[in-house]
């Protein structure tokens, strides 16, 4: 007679069947619970997080690509040199013609051109082009314009000086000392030029995206779009949501509406610099399609579902510690790097700077007076300041140059493969964007900064004090400017 396996053996047996049955259950239960949920939730996330999110970048790239010539007839309008031109009495039409086709040939513009208040003349590029009048229709741009009470406006029409090419004019008022209107300055940029960004955005984003003005017409779009369809009403769907979406702010809005069998997700933004609305668009269905085909394969691996578990908790792990290396090197209040971090990173371009020989400089950056924004405006708003400096810097620094917090108001940018000059030049930038786009109670904000080039000899502490000197005679010589080691140099 066969001898009986012992019952503490039997019971380990089912101790374990029974562990093994509910783990096979538990991730069975939760694998079809997740599928359920990630697909209730990636509709969400589209409307809440992955649309709004897509919006961001997309503004980010409008702000590069759109709104510059907004700044370029800005800075154009508040140019000296072109208000002493037209004081002194438009005598030397040449000075503004080679003024304005530098404008045109530095900043890439189609056009550049200037209209005189006094005598109507239109400059632009090629020199004096015509005379306005007020009884001409194509002439009627201007005149508007002299009596809006806005500053610019940007502009759709047909550019005579260009075979009638429809271009995107931004027209922007010129006055003197007393506040006087001048004239109107300003550039220009084709539609087919812009045509080509939408459709580029629409490429790297996977989706729809155009602009539409407050009246509803569609101003811009893509190839996306048929001839017919140039005003919101005309669009499938649109009609529902139309005039939510044309009464909203700069603040982003989410919409849907449904099309067929499938619904569409919305997102707009106003965007003052333009006048014009930016619609973003994703249908959920061609966003959902992959997402139920990863699940559904996901849960046809059920022999290996223990090995996928593991994976997963070792990937969540190792996210976590990636997540906690993060903390340690990032500054928590601007998410740039921590003095600490950037130590590392410094040591790092040092090596590489002594390898290949290329030039390494950085730029030290103090608030000024930074104490009494927090004094007088509380600690909210003085963090609030350096998150506004922070974006601020890594909008304008290229890919490869490293921005940390130096601490408290200061801030430190490392310029690899960077002479001295232009780190200079690059400083008088953030110096300029910083007095011009921050503001505290409508004070302009201004920082002091300090420009070196680092010298093969130099120890870290050198250079480093070498910097804190040259923001020290900023700060000395009244604040609001840059000092560098060679004071010649052109910024």
């Amino acid at each position: 007679m066969p001898s009986r396996p012992p019952p503490l053996f039997n019971e380990k047996r089912r101790l374990l069947t029974l562990l093994t049955l509910v783990v096979i259950a538990g991730f069975l239960a939760t694998s079809f619970s997740a599928f359920l949920a990630s697909r209730d939730s990636v509709r969400d996330g589209i409307a809440a997080e992955s649309l709004p999110l897509t919006g961001d970048s997309i503004y980010s790239e409008i702000q590069k690509d759109l709104l510059r010539p907004v700044f370029i007839s800005s800075q154009m309008a508040h140019d000296t040199f072109l208000r002493d031109w037209m004081l002194d009495g438009e005598e030397n039409a040449d000075q503004i013609r080679r003024y304005l086709a530098e404008i045109r040939l530095k900043n890439q513009t189609v056009t550049s051109f200037l209209v005189s208040a006094r005598t109507l003349h239109y400059y632009n590029a090629d020199g004096l082009f015509k005379q306005v009048s007020e009884g001409e229709p194509r002439d009627a741009w201007f005149f508007r314009v002299r009596d809006m009470a806005a500053e610019f406006e940007t502009n759709v029409d047909a550019d005579m000086a260009n075979r009638d090419t429809m271009t995107i004019f931004i027209n922007y008022k010129v006055f003197d000392y007393q506040g006087r209107f001048l004239g109107a300055t300003g550039v220009g940029l084709t539609l087919g030029t812009v045509a080509r960004l939408i459709d580029s955005y629409e490429t790297r984003f996977q989706r729809r995206v155009f602009f539409v003005d407050r009246s509803g017409h569609i101003v811009l779009t893509g190839r996306s779009f048929s001839a017919s369809q140039r005003t919101l009403s005309q669009l499938p769907g649109y009609a529902p949501v139309a005039p939510a979406l044309l009464a909203g702010g700069a603040r982003q809005q989410q919409f849907s509406y449904a099309h067929g069998d499938s619904t569409t997700l919305v997102n707009s933004r106003f965007i003052p610099e333009l006048g014009w609305f930016l619609v973003v668009e994703e249908n959920d269905a061609q966003a959902l399609a992959p997402v139920h085909e990863v699940l559904w394969r996901n849960l046809t691996i059920s022999a290996v579902i223990t090995l996928i578990v593991l994976a997963i908790a070792l990937y969540g792990a190792n996210r976590y510690q990636s997540r906690l290396e993060q903390l340690a090197s990032t500054d928590r209040l601007t998410r740039l790097l921590n003095r600490q971090a950037f130590d590392l990173v410094f040591q790092q371009a040092i090596r590489e700077t002594e390898r290949d020989g290329s030039p390494l400089s950085a730029i030290l950056l103090d608030l000024d007076h930074f104490k009494a924004v927090n004094d007088r405006r509380g600690h909210q708003t003085g963090d609030q300041v350096l998150r506004q400096v922070a974006e601020l810097l890594r909008d304008t620094v290229r890919d490869s140059d490293v921005v940390a917090r130096w601490g408290g108001e200061e801030f430190v940018v490392l310029l690899r493969d960077c002479p001295e000059e232009e780190a200079a030049r690059l400083a008088e930038l953030l110096r300029s964007r910083i007095a011009s786009e921050i503001a505290v109670a409508g004070r302009p904000l201004s920082a002091s900064l300090g420009v070196a080039e680092h010298e093969r000899s130099d120890p870290p502490e050198r250079f480093f004090a070498r910097l804190d000197a040259l923001l020290y005679r900023a700060k000395a010589g009244g604040r609001n400017q840059v000092a560098v080691d060679a004071p010649s140099v052109d910024v």
